[in-house]
C-alpha cells in the first residue's frame, strides 16, 4: 500500500476556517439572491434589475465589512452606506414598492452621496463637523431640487427656474462659505484649548 494515500482529516486548520468562512459567505450570498429573486418573481419584476440591486447591495455590504476589518475608514463607510442605499432603491422600484424608475429618479444619486458623507464624516472627525455636514446638505439639497424637477412636481422647467431665481444660488454660495468658514474657527479654536 505505498502509492495509496488515505485521505485523513489532518487537513491544516488554517485551511479548514478559510474554507469554512468561504461556505459561510457563499451559503450568505445564495440566500440573498434566491430572496432576491422570490420576491422579485412574485411582484412580477425583472430577473435582472433585481440582480442588479442585489449586486449593489452586496458591493454596501462588501465595503462595509472593508470598513469594520480597516478599522472603520471613513472611505469605505461612504461607499458602503452610498451603495446599500442605491441598492435598495433600485429592489423597491423592481419591485414596484417605489412606483419611480432610476430614469425619472437619478437625483436620488446625489441625495444618497450626501447621506453617506454623515457617517464618513462621523466616524473621522469623532463627531459633526463643517467638512462633511456642508457638503452633505448642499448634496442633499440639490438632489432634492433636481428630483422636483426630473419628477414633474413642479409646473414650470429647471431652465424657467435657473433664469428667475439663479441669484439664490449666489446666496446659497455664501451660505455655504459662511458656514464653512465658521466651521473653520470653532474648530480651531478647540485646537488651542
Amino acid at each position: 500500500m505505498k502509492g495509496i494515500h488515505v485521505y485523513t482529516n489532518t487537513m491544516h486548520p488554517l485551511y479548514r476556517k478559510v474554507a469554512a468562512r468561504l461556505v459561510f459567505i457563499i451559503g450568505l450570498l445564495l440566500m440573498f439572491f434566491g430572496s432576491a429573486f422570490l420576491l422579485g418573481s412574485l411582484a412580477g419584476a425583472s430577473q435582472v434589475s433585481v440582480l442588479v440591486s442585489f449586486l449593489f447591495v452586496i458591493l454596501g455590504s462588501l465595503f462595509a465589512f472593508l470598513a469594520i476589518r480597516l478599522n472603520k475608514r471613513s472611505v469605505y463607510l461612504f461607499f458602503a452606506t452610498f451603495f446599500l442605499l442605491a441598492g435598495l432603491f433600485l429592489f423597491l422600484s423592481s419591485l414596484k414598492i417605489l412606483p419611480v424608475s432610476f430614469s425619472q429618479a437619478w437625483p436620488l444619486l446625489s441625495v444618497f452621496s450626501g447621506l453617506a458623507l454623515f457617517p464618513s464624516g462621523w466616524h473621522r472627525f469623532g463627531g459633526i463637523h463643517p467638512a462633511y455636514v456642508v457638503p452633505s446638505i448642499v448634496f442633499v439639497a440639490l438632489g432634492s431640487a433636481l428630483l422636483l424637477f426630473s419628477l414633474d412636481l413642479v409646473s414650470f422647467s429647471f431652465r424657467q427656474f435657473m433664469l428667475n431665481w439663479w441669484p439664490l444660488l449666489v446666496v446659497l454660495a455664501g451660505l455655504i462659505l459662511v458656514l464653512v468658514s465658521l466651521g473653520t474657527k470653532f474648530n480651531a479654536g478647540e485646537m488651542k484649548k
